[in-house]
Order: C-alpha cells, then sequence, then structure tokens
C-alpha cells in the first residue's frame, strides 16, 4: 500500500525518534468528579470533588482545563482561562451537571468544538462560545433539578444568554514550529451589537507532583523578570520559556489547594491555585509579588469593537538563550508563516487521506471527527494500590471504600496516554469505546492506533487473570470483547503487514478469551451471561446485578460477542501461520469454539422460531425459563458472528483444512454452519456464520422495517413496536418494563445518562453494516432482500449496507437544496447551531441519536465512537477481498475475512 508522502505523513514517520507525539492535546477538559479523586466513605465521586471545588482544590492525579496542551508525563500543562468581566470566577474548565444533579444524568453545558488535529499535532484547532453575560450556574443547576426524566434537558442555550450575539467566539489554534516548540494564537471575535471587554490568561502550570510524598525530585518553579515572560525550572526535564507578543502582566501563584476556603483550616499557601481567580475577579493579594510559583498566567485585557477580532500569541519552547525573537515574521520560521504552513499542510495531509469521491460536507464531517479524537488523547494517571492505600503524607482513606470499587484491581497503575472516550462527558477510558476508536483513528494514525490496542493489553491494565478493565467507575465489568475485531481492523487499514502487532496482541487475547470460557459460561453450555455489554439499560433489569438466588440470564449478544470472538482469532491465527504454522493449531481451537458456540445459540432456547430473533431467557431459580423478548440490538448482534473466506486459496494450511473436515464429520450437526457456492471462476466461497443465510433474511426483517428498527438514521437499538407492545416481566416480586424511548432515557439504570432503549447508537450498526457486506461477498449479488422491509424492493446486502452508511452519514449532512445546507437533523431541536454562520461550521459528535428525529442527546461532545462516521466516510461502497493471495501469500483482510476448511482437502491445491 502506497503512502501518501505530505508534511505530516513525514512526520509521522519519524515520530517515535523525532519527538512529535512528546507534546499534544493531553489535557483533559474535566478531573473533578472522577473516580481517581474520590477519596470518600460512600463513592459518590460526584460531591466528594464538586466542579465549585476544582478551581481552589489540587487534583491528585490528573490536571484539567480548556483548550489544553502538555506533555506526555503530564508535567507541565498549559491551557486558556478568559473572564468576561461579569462571571463570579473566571472561566478555566468547562461546566456542567453532575450525574445526581442532571435530570438525564452528567451533561456539559456548554458550547465548544474540536475543529482539527492532526496526528502528530503540529496544528490543533478548538473553538468555544462564552457569553459577555453572568454564566447562569444556579440557573442550570435550579432548572434540570426541577425537571423530570421525562423531559428534555435545559441547555445553555436554553438560557437565552446567547440571545443578540451577546458572546465571544474564541478560538485557538496550535501550531508546531519544532517537536518542542509550541505556537499558540488566540483569537476572540466580539459576536455582540457593541464593544465589549475581556480578559485572556493563558496559564502554564505544573502538575502537582510534590505534596503527597514519595517524590524525590525537587520541587519545579516558575519564575517572571519581565512582563508577558517566565520560565519554568526543573531538575528532571528541560528547562522551558513562555512568552507573549506584549507586556502582559505575569500572575503567579501556587497548584496548591486553599484550605481555607475549603476546609476553614489555617495554613497552606497565601497563594493557592486559586490565586489567579480571586486576584482578577476580586482585586485580591493573592498572587506572589515575588514572581514565581507553579501557576502562571499572562493577562492580557482587550476591548473589542462588535464584529471585530483580536489575537493575542503565546510561545513556549525549550529555553535555549540563542533562540531568535519568539514572534519575528521573517523567514520561514516566523511565528505567523509557520501556523499558516501547518494550517496548510493539515489541508493538505486530510486531502490525502480521504476518499477522492469525498464530497465537501463529508469531507468536513469526516475530518473533524477525526479532530474529535486527537483532542480526545489524555495523560491518565491511576495507581489503584496507592489509591486504595492513600499517600505516605495523607491520612487513610476510610476503609469502606475498599469494597466499593476497583478492590481487586490493585495491579492497575495507568501513566499513559490514551485515546478517551471524551476528554469532558467521559474522561477516563472504556475498552470497548477504545476499541471503536482506534479503528477510526487507524485512517490516519496506524501507529498510535496500533499501540492502543497493546496498551490496554498490557499487564498494568489486564488482570492477572486476563480480565480486560472495563471503565473506571468499575473496572470488573464486562465489555463486549471486540478487541480482536478491532485489530484485525486496524491491521487491515494499515496495510496488513504488521504481523509483530498481529501476534503481540494475539497471545494477551487467548488470555482474555480463556477468561471468559472460564467466567462468563456458568452452565458450561456454550451460553455466556456476560452482564450488562455495554448496552446499558437494553434489558428491562440491570444485567450485571442480578443475583444469583434469583437465577441466571443467558445472553443473546454475550454467547454472539463470544462467537465473533472466536472467528476474530481464527483468522488471526490463519495470519499468522504465514510466519509460524505451529498457528494452525490454535487455528483449529478457535474453528471449533466458533462452532459449538454457534450452535448452542442457535439451539439451546435463544432463537425464537416464531418470532424470528434471538432473546435472551432468564432461568429462575424455580426452574422457570422465562424468554426477554425485547426486539433490539441483542437479537442483532448474533448477525455480526459472520465471516467469509475463499477456499481456492488454501493450498498451505494443509493440516487446519483437514483437522477442519475431520471435526465436522464428527459432528455432522456442525455442517449447516459452513456455507459453500462456487464463484464465476470456478472457485468455491464459504462462510462461516451463526445466523444461517435462511434464517438470516427473517432476522433482517425486524431490523429493516421502518415500522421496528429501521430508522431514517439507521437501526435503532430497541424497535418502535415496542411504543404501543412494552414487554413486562416480574423479577423477584418487582415488575420490569421495557418500552420504546427514541429520545433521553426515562431509566435510573447506570445514572440515567445512557439510552439504549430506541436511539440509533454508531457502534453496532457500524458491525452491523460490516456483517451485512460479508454476507454480500459470500453469497454473491444474486441473493437479494426486500428493502426496506414491506416496500416491495429488493436489493442485495451489500446495497443494504451502503444505504445504512448513508442514513448514518446524513445525521451530520442538511438539506443540500436548502440556504446553507439547512439544520442538521443531529442539531434540529436548535436551528442556531447548524445554521448560524459562526455556529454552523462545528459539530457536535453526540453520543445516541433520537430514533425518530435524528437529534443528537446525550454527551454532546463524545467524539470517540461517534466518530466512527469518519470510518464511514473512509469505507463507504467498498467492498472486503480474500485473505489470501492467489500465490497463497497472506493479503490483508478485509471486514471479516479468513480462509477455512473445505469439503474435500484432497482438492484444496498443493494437496
Amino acid at each position: 500500500m502506497s503512502v501518501p508522502q505530505t508534511a505530516e505523513h513525514r512526520r509521522l514517520a519519524e515520530a517515535a525518534a523525532g519527538g512529535w507525539r512528546d507534546w499534544g492535546p493531553y489535557l483533559a477538559e474535566r478531573a473533578w468528579g472522577t473516580v481517581r479523586e474520590d477519596y470518600s466513605a460512600d463513592g459518590d465521586a460526584w460531591n466528594f470533588f464538586p466542579h465549585d471545588h476544582a478551581r481552589s482544590r489540587t487534583y491528585r492525579w490528573n490536571e484539567d482545563g480548556m483548550a489544553g496542551f502538555c506533555d506526555a508525563g503530564q508535567s507541565w500543562c498549559l491551557g486558556l482561562a478568559l473572564w468576561n468581566g461579569a462571571d463570579p470566577i473566571l472561566k478555566e474548565r468547562m461546566f456542567g451537571l453532575s450525574g445526581p444533579e442532571g435530570n438525564h444524568g452528567e451533561d456539559a453545558k456548554e458550547y465548544w468544538w474540536y475543529l482539527d488535529g492532526t496526528p502528530t499535532h503540529s496544528f490543533q484547532r478548538w473553538r468555544y462560545h462564552y457569553p459577555q453575560r453572568a454564566f447562569p450556574y444556579e440557573e442550570l443547576v435550579d432548572e434540570n433539578a426541577r425537571r423530570s426524566k421525562d423531559e428534555p434537558e435545559y441547555e445553555l442555550v436554553d438560557t437565552g444568554i446567547f440571545d443578540d450575539g451577546r458572546y465571544w467566539a474564541v478560538t485557538v489554534d496550535y501550531a508546531k514550529a519544532g517537536p518542542h516548540d509550541l505556537l499558540m494564537t488566540i483569537t476572540v471575535e466580539n459576536a455582540g451589537p457593541e464593544a465589549a471587554t475581556i480578559h485572556l490568561l493563558p496559564t502554564l502550570w505544573l502538575r502537582n507532583t510534590w505534596s503527597w510524598g514519595g517524590d524525590p525530585a525537587p520541587k519545579p518553579v516558575i519564575r517572571s523578570s519581565r512582563p508577558g515572560s517566565a520560565a519554568l525550572h526543573r531538575a528532571d526535564g528541560d528547562d522551558l520559556v513562555i512568552e507573549s507578543d506584549g507586556d502582559d502582566a505575569v500572575l503567579l501563584c501556587e497548584n496548591e489547594t486553599n484550605v481555607g476556603r475549603l476546609f476553614g483550616e489555617m495554613g497552606g499557601t497565601a497563594y493557592p491555585k486559586d490565586g489567579i481567580n480571586d486576584h482578577v475577579v476580586g482585586g485580591l493579594p493573592t498572587v506572589n509579588p515575588a514572581g514565581e510559583g507553579t501557576k502562571a498566567a499572562l493577562h492580557r485585557v482587550l476591548t473589542v469593537a462588535p464584529g471585530a477580532r483580536a489575537t493575542m500569541r503565546i510561545r513556549l519552547r525549550v529555553a535555549d538563550a540563542g533562540a531568535s525573537h519568539p514572534f519575528a515574521d521573517d523567514g520561514d520560521a516566523g511565528f505567523d508563516r509557520m501556523v499558516a504552513e501547518r494550517a496548510r499542510e493539515a489541508d493538505e495531509f486530510y486531502a490525502a487521506v480521504l476518499p477522492p469521491a469525498t464530497t465537501t460536507t463529508e469531507a468536513v464531517v469526516a475530518r473533524q471527527a477525526f479532530a474529535g479524537l486527537t483532542w480526545s488523547k489524555q495523560f491518565y494517571h491511576f495507581d489503584v494500590r496507592r489509591w486504595l492505600a492513600g499517600d505516605p503524607v495523607s491520612p487513610p482513606p476510610p476503609p469502606e471504600r475498599r469494597g466499593i470499587r476497583n478492590g481487586d484491581w490493585r495491579h492497575l497503575a495507568g501513566h499513559d496516554v490514551i485515546l478517551m472516550p471524551d476528554p469532558w462527558e467521559y474522561p477516563w477510558f472504556a475498552a470497548w469505546d477504545l476499541a471503536f476508536h482506534c479503528v477510526t483513528l487507524a485512517h490516519i494514525d496506524p501507529e498510535f492506533a496500533k499501540q492502543q490496542l497493546v496498551l490496554i493489553l498490557r499487564e498494568w491494565y489486564m488482570h492477572p487473570n486476563g480480565q480486560l478493565p472495563a471503565y473506571e467507575w468499575d473496572f470488573g465489568d464486562a465489555n463486549p470483547p471486540i478487541e480482536a475485531w478491532a485489530a484485525l481492523r486496524v491491521f487491515e487499514i494499515d496495510g496488513g503487514r504488521d504481523f509483530t502487532f498481529l501476534g503481540r496482541v494475539f497471545h494477551k487475547l487467548l488470555m482474555n478469551f480463556t477468561w471468559w470460557t472460564n467466567n462468563k459460561d456458568h452452565g458450561d453450555n456454550n451460553l455466556f451471561e456476560g452482564g450488562f455489554m455495554g448496552l446499558d439499560n437494553i434489558a428491562p433489569l440491570d444485567r450485571s446485578t442480578l443475583p444469583p438466588e434469583v437465577g441466571v440470564l443467558e445472553q443473546a449478544d454475550s454467547t454472539a460477542w463470544m462467537a465473533t470472538y472466536a472467528l476474530h482469532l481464527l483468522s488471526m491465527a490463519l495470519l499468522l501461520t504465514s510466519h509460524d504454522p505451529a498457528y494452525e493449531d490454535v487455528a483449529t481451537k478457535f474453528f471449533e469454539h466458533f462452532l459449538v458456540i454457534a450452535d448452542s445459540a442457535n439451539d439451546a432456547g435463544l432463537w425464537d422460531e416464531e418470532d424470528a430473533f434471538y432473546y435472551d431467557v432468564l432461568h429462575l431459580a424455580d426452574g422457570r425459563s422465562v424468554p426477554m423478548k425485547v426486539r433490539s440490538l441483542v437479537g442483532l448482534i448474533p448477525v455480526t458472528a459472520a465471516l467469509v473466506f475463499d477456499r481456492a486459496r488454501m493450498g498451505r494450511l494443509d493440516e487446519f483444512v483437514h483437522r477442519g473436515q475431520v471435526f465436522l464429520e464428527r459432528n455432522p450437526g456442525f455442517s449447516r454452519l459452513v456455507h459453500i457456492r462456487g464463484d464465476e471462476e470456478g472457485g468455491f466461497r464459504s462462510l462461516l456464520a451463526l445466523v444461517e443465510p435462511e434464517r438470516l433474511e427473517r432476522v433482517l426483517h425486524q431490523a429493516l422495517d421502518p415500522a421496528t428498527m429501521l430508522s431514517p438514521y439507521g437501526i435503532r437499538s430497541i424497535s418502535a413496536w415496542h411504543r404501543e407492545h412494552p414487554f413486562r416481566v416480574e423479577v423477584d416480586g418487582v415488575e420490569a418494563v421495557v418500552d420504546y424511548e427514541p429520545g433521553e432515557s426515562t431509566s435510573g439504570l447506570f445514572g440515567g445518562n445512557s439510552n439504549w432503549r430506541g436511539p440509533v447508537w454508531f457502534p453496532l450498526n457500524v458491525m452491523i453494516i460490516e456483517s451485512l457486506r460479508g454476507y454480500d461477498v459470500s453469497l454473491g449479488e444474486e441473493h437479494r432482500i426486500e428493502y426496506p422491509a414491506g416496500s416491495g424492493q429488493t436489493h442485495t446486502l451489500g446495497q443494504v449496507a451502503d444505504d445504512l452508511s448513508s442514513r448514518l452519514l446524513s445525521l451530520f449532512v442538511g438539506d443540500p437544496s436548502a440556504p446553507g445546507g439547512g439544520p442538521r437533523p443531529s442539531d434540529a431541536r436548535y436551528p442556531l447551531l447548524s445554521t448560524d454562520p459562526r455556529w454552523r461550521d462545528g459539530i457536535l459528535f453526540y453520543e445516541y441519536f433520537h430514533g425518530d428525529t435524528g437529534q443528537g442527546l446525550g454527551a454532546s461532545h463524545q467524539t470517540g465512537w461517534t466518530a466512527l462516521v469518519a470510518h464511514v466516510v473512509m469505507t463507504r461502497k467498498t467492498r472486503p477481498q480474500p485473505l489470501l493471495a492467489a500465490d497463497g501469500g497472506p493479503r490483508h483482510p478485509a471486514s471479516g475475512s479468513f480462509p477455512g476448511p473445505v469439503a474435500d482437502p484432497a482438492a484444496s491445491p498443493g494437496r
């Protein structure tokens, strides 16, 4: 695969040696309210460290800020603070409601966008709309508290704060002149009708590593001896210099807790963490007149005419007495020229990456989705053993907390840059989210995507028993095991050459697969229990907390995920045989694993012949079995357990072919799961599928009917049929109900901030699309189904997949015939967001989308798995290719391609 040679591609090629990844947007937008900072006895992370404490209280594990950069170990941080002259506090971090405060759980109540970003962070663009009037903190809290779960969330735009355009459009551009030379341009535009004043405070501070005990390094310091400049001195790294393009006041305080404000205690520094805030807003003497500290802001006050713009330029670089003037515009290295050059190179990079047929609007959507991923890389620091025990110089945490969460994960010790779901809503990793992120990011940065998949399998994350950590609120929960799928997709996108990566991932996934079989198949019948499996409240009850004395829930989705897992490990093993024939042995193991799991899924109660659908089954302690007849994605996940292979290209896998054939002869009932058809060249293609083709059309009839699961914007998570026909079940004396909820959740399960009961979600839509393309390759273009169901029109499965892709993409694309494109469906509730010239260029990548209208809901800045829209753009109307080339050598596997057993081993080439 040829690689375009743009400037950014060249930086990527030298990133490891050249340090281009050393500095990046690795600073979270929120660290308050996280599990890491919770040292309470009751596990209430939101209340233990609330937003009101964030400006005054030192973080233990990692920092937060707006439009932030830091180094990979977060020894220093650079962010933006603002003040409009009316707010009671500086705007240093984004405001939002905690989980208990929001009527639908936690929710950011600001508007900001990640407009651009390159893989090496040579250019990044961030935008924020900052009100000119006092920010309505109390109004947002009070009104959302008043509203019920049946009402929509009360958003910032609902307050009228943006009426008459009285806000600042703040844009921050970062450009790297070199790996350790960062140029920051802050542009403020007055959107209001009158002249207005704004305070800009770009801030450099040190993460507090000195207050916890055990750090032998001397405390670093920032000093300033003249306006517009400060120097950072440290014993364990290069000294840095930060400079502005003006004679700005340099305000310094300490990144240490204001114990007087928060706890009413005497002592502590006179210049605490909120010292700059108190000085600017209240005029207090809380900044150090001696010009030193561990937090420094360059303070500029600007008055800007209506509709006009003003800029402030900042440069942070390694200290060098011989360096040129930081803002000189002469020569190729001039500040403004360098920023313009990096912006041009970003354009060049994405022009080379995006498919030639991509429309202008699609390119904007994909580019911002990619940008959101680059901004969602965050430094993640969490040593669970030390968190449980407490720090040497701090009081020990209450003993109750050991039993609340993560007590069995003492080995986990993260100190890494990780691609998070979102810098504010979910500033912590989730294993299955990360897999989706990596697949999308691989299109622009396959090396980092591979590193991330290897990282989550490393010994300081993976449990010694083989379990992967789910997410910070409960590492021990079970996420769908999709890491093998992600690894294969990343391997393919990268060109199918990095067998070292594939081998590293494969060996660790063997341990994880074994953990699943040993821990989530309690009946030892190849039907798996799993838990919530990432689908939160899709079931009538919390699948993670069902007491064993009540019963056991055998899950259609968990069982299908394990069948899919077996297929992907089989695919990996067969790829690796080109380097080591010993992998044929383990390939046979996973071929057999798939067949026994798929057979159980079809014949042991999960399949409902009358409904033509797969359901969970609750086996109660009194001996009764209750099918959980909810028509949802749970019953569609079996469709993803399908891989196609080309039998004619199997010559060198003699042992695997022979043993596979012997196994089928000994277990003839499994043969129905292996489907063989000839092609026009006289060869054969085979398909391994949990849902055999005869059943597939019946299952898809549910998924592709507009009256049930097919929305204009993709496949709904629960059928709209349940709008009039709720499912009810009594469990342990309590009636549980599931109906169709196309918008925000009315359930309190999982904090009430997530809804799998009707809206459209990207991750499983994408996996279903890829599976349909695999079926299409195997079954051929003559295999057509009615689409949409009830329309009387028939299409190939590939055409159905393409249409589903277009439906997903349409969420972010307005009506081309309307002026300016019209409102995007995802922003339909607030036309301002997609029609106003100052707003429409910013796209919000919501967590999920209303099943009827397409309105974006949930986490409004979750660029993680919704960034799969970029993957949709990159792969739309492509067809998977066979894994093995005609000469028997390896090819990169497309969506679900792998070789498999043939009916007659003697007939395969090479025998």
